[in-house]
């Protein structure tokens, strides 16, 4: 009988430390076909996230895909882009993987969002993403998005971070020297 009882006071014990370390704990890293992030789920932002770009053909339509969160991982949600300047931006691209259905659907998961001033979103970045498609047709890239945050943290008041710059850094490949490109 206290065998059983110290036996499910362990279990709980032990679901209520996955738990806290599923939802709580600082940063971490997921890897699927489209790109590899290092999340932090108390920033609700991506600290950096790496995808290869190369020449793929557009064969699938964005439609009204929207971004879903990723089960067991904190990470920022639609309501964090209400009614604010904020906008989803895309760290890996829809537009450079819409190859196939499931790889366009990966570009829409919450840890492939960075919280973007709408501007920003909707115009540089655009243009560098543009770019990248560009280059993208003579040389295969690896793409490296950081962002950085303010000390201390600015964030919306539902509470996500707030990246106060982001760096995007190109690797051209084949290049007789190498190439890298920061921005």
């Amino acid at each position: 009988m206290k065998t059983t009882i110290l036996m499910k006071k362990l279990f709980n014990l032990i679901t209520i430390l996955l738990l806290s370390v599923a939802v709580f704990g600082q940063d971490i890293k997921v890897k699927n076909n489209v790109f590899e992030v290092l999340y932090s789920q108390s920033l609700e932002q991506p600290l950096w996230i790496k995808y290869r770009s190369t020449n793929r053909p557009t064969n699938v339509n964005r439609g009204h895909m929207d971004f879903y969160k990723e089960p067991g991982i904190k990470t920022s949600d639609a309501e964090d882009y209400a009614k604010n300047i904020y906008d989803k931006g895309h760290g890996a691209p829809a537009a450079t993987f819409s190859d196939n259905m499931e790889n366009l659907k990966q570009t829409f998961s919450y840890l492939n969002c960075i919280l973007q001033d709408q501007y920003l979103n909707r115009g540089e970045w655009r243009l560098l993403e543009e770019q990248e498609r560009k280059w993208d047709d003579t040389e295969n890239l690896t793409v490296i998005i950081r962002v950085y945050f303010d000390n201390p943290v600015k964030r919306i008041r539902t509470n996500a971070a707030i990246p106060s710059h982001l760096e995007n850094i190109f690797g051209l490949k084949p290049v007789k020297s190498g190439s890298v490109l920061y921005f």
